[in-house]
């Protein structure tokens, strides 16, 4: 699961494999598979390390490292 807060300061975490791509408008706004969009105050960067360091911790993907 990956970290992230919404623009209210609430945190929570959410699936990363759930997403199905990532806007920028200008906040970061992740789009998920159902459709749903979550907008969070992380910038794309951050939100993509954090999907990186997840999928390695969890042995996804060994050419990620």
């Amino acid at each position: 699961m990956v970290k992230v807060t919404r623009l209210n300061g609430i945190e929570y975490y959410l699936n990363p494999h759930q997403i199905e791509y990532i806007e920028l408008n200008p906040d970061t706004t992740l789009v998920m598979l159902s459709g749903k969009k979550l907008v969070v105050r992380e910038d794309y960067q951050s939100v993509f390390d954090r999907i990186v360091k997840y999928r390695q911790l969890i042995g996804c993907f060994k050419n990620e490292e």
